[in-house]
């Protein structure tokens, strides 16, 4: 992931990467638990990642996605990221971890998580340095609160 534009520093975009690692954190931890043969743990750890997830997207779509998507230059890309989301999202609440072929499914649904992370933090986080204006950055700030109650933004640092 890039570290050179700056867009690390803007506290939303802090936010919402600390949430990737958050869920991040959480997935390579259920898949352990999932090696292990602890399904109680692996359960537990993929309702922390759709909980983080829910919100997390809330913030994203509502805010950043919905403010953005009014470009036509991202309009299809941010689409396609929030078909991504309600994807997840579905498969997560009807995983069945004793079926083997549902836990292939998770596996691979964690590389494509990676993937669609890096589709964000590379490239429309990035893009956000200039293409919103301060009020587009301040309703997106406004959805992140909205979906996030009683947290505040952590200054950058």
């Amino acid at each position: 992931m890039c570290h050179y534009c700056g867009c690390r520093q803007i506290p939303l975009v802090k936010e919402f990467i600390a949430e990737h690692e958050a869920v991040t954190n959480a997935a390579g931890d259920a898949l352990r638990a999932l090696g292990a043969g602890d399904l109680p743990k692996a359960r537990a750890l993929i309702r922390e990642m759709r909980t983080v997830l829910l919100a997390h997207w809330k913030g994203e779509e509502d805010g950043l996605f919905a403010v953005m998507s009014t470009d036509p230059e991202y309009a299809d890309y941010i689409e396609a990221l929030t078909s991504e989301h309600r994807d997840l999202a579905a498969f997560l609440t009807r995983v069945d971890l004793t079926s083997p072929s549902d836990v292939t499914a998770f596996r691979q649904a964690m590389d494509d998580l990676h993937h669609h992370i890096a589709k964000e933090e590379d490239g429309l986080f990035p893009a956000s340095l200039t293409a919103l204006t301060g009020d587009e950055w301040d309703l997106s700030i406004k959805a992140w609160r909205t979906a996030h109650p009683g947290s505040e933004l952590h200054a950058a640092g």
